[in-house]
Order: structure tokens, then sequence, then C-alpha cells
């Protein structure tokens, strides 16, 4: 397996997957979150090729546009893999990577366990939040039909996985800051994910801050 090869071949088959989709999940997310999580794991002494594989592939077929099949991700991600000859243990490292990342509910325990897998981790996250994260949240209501804001519904602490799915049609985009965004800065795994969080998170609070102001008149 050449390893430069694989990563190359990955690129243009996420690029190829992603390219132009509209609700936050595209291409330029999955570059960004590469690009920040091999920062983070060279900075950790992470498994590289893990770290590469799980950031380029860890949207290609995202539950949230796959009628909520939890399972279709690893399922792509094996096939690709495997047909571009790449070892068993690498695949299933990238695909426990790969399943175990994504924000599951406020009240959910998170279930990672490897270096590679906190890394990437961080790196996704890092991309919900601050400037990129907030063009994100309304790129995303917008594709599914949320509202903005809707006073009358309440924000909720999800206390299981398949509540927090369901919340895709029943929440607003300005309660998903305080049901997930606005937690993350305290689900960082790595020193340096912690610390650019700190700037994003404090961005974001000034900008509802503005927000809720706005919509009160004050301002």
């Amino acid at each position: 397996m050449d390893r430069e090869l694989i990563i190359e071949r990955t690129k243009e088959f996420v690029k190829s997957k992603l390219y132009g989709e509209e609700t936050g999940h595209d291409w330029w997310h999955t570059y960004r979150v590469w690009r920040n999580a091999i920062k983070i794991g060279e900075k950790e002494q992470a498994d590289m090729l893990i770290v590469e594989l799980s950031a380029l592939l860890h949207d290609v077929a995202d539950y949230k546009f796959y009628n909520g099949d939890t399972d279709i991700s690893s399922k792509v991600v094996s096939e690709w893999l495997e047909s571009n000859n790449v070892q068993e243990e690498v695949i299933s490292k990238a695909c426990d990577v790969i399943e175990n990342i994504s924000f599951k509910g406020a009240n959910v325990k998170s279930q990672i366990s490897t270096k590679e897998c906190m890394v990437v981790q961080d790196a996704d996250r890092l991309d919900a939040i601050g400037a990129i994260g907030i063009s994100r949240v309304f790129a995303f209501g917008g594709a599914v039909k949320r509202e903005i804001y809707n006073p009358d519904i309440s924000v909720q602490k999800y206390d299981t996985f398949e509540q927090y799915k369901n919340s895709i049609n029943t929440s607003t985009s300005i309660n998903h800051f305080y049901e997930k965004l606005l937690l993350i800065k305290n689900l960082m795994n790595t020193d340096m994910g912690k610390s650019i969080a700190e700037n994003r998170h404090r961005y974001m609070e000034e900008y509802l801050n503005k927000f809720m102001n706005e919509w009160e008149g004050i301002e």
C-alpha cells in the first residue's frame, strides 16, 4: 500500500462525493478538518495514516443524509478502502474513529478511546464553532428547513442519541448553539484543540449576544 497514493485517491473520492454539498458538510469542511487533524495529530504523535484517512472520510456517508442509518458510514468507508487494498487493521481503526467521533447529545457519554479518535474528533469539532461554525449552522438550518429562532421552542439537553437525531426536525438554529456548539469547548481532548476552541467559543458568545439584542430591538 502506497501511503501517499491512498491519501490522494481518498481526497479525490471524497471530493467527488461532497463537492458542492449545501448543508455545510461539503468537501471544504472535510478539507479543513483534514488539515486541522494533521496539525493536531502530529503534535500528539498519533498514527497519521489513521488520522488522515479518518478525517477525510468522516462525512462521506453521514447518517443525517441516509435516513438516520448509523451503519452506512462504515459500510461505505470499508468498501472504499478495501477496493484500494488498504490493510484490514487500518480499515478497522479508521472505521472505529468515524463511528465514534460524532456528538450524540449533551448527556450522552463519549465512547472514544484512542489518540487518533481524540485528534479527529477535535479537528471536526473545531470546524463546528467560531466564525465558520456559525456559517455552517445556518447553512444546515436552511437546507433542512429549520427556523432561525423561535422563542416558543425551548433549548433541550438530549439524554439519548435518538433524541438528538430527531432534533433536526424539532429544534432551531439558535437553539443548536446551546444544545451543542457552546458545549464543545469543554469537550475537547487535546491541548491544541482546547486552545483553539477557547477563541472560537468567545466569538460565538459575542455573536449570540448581538443576535439576542437585535431580536429584542435593543440594538
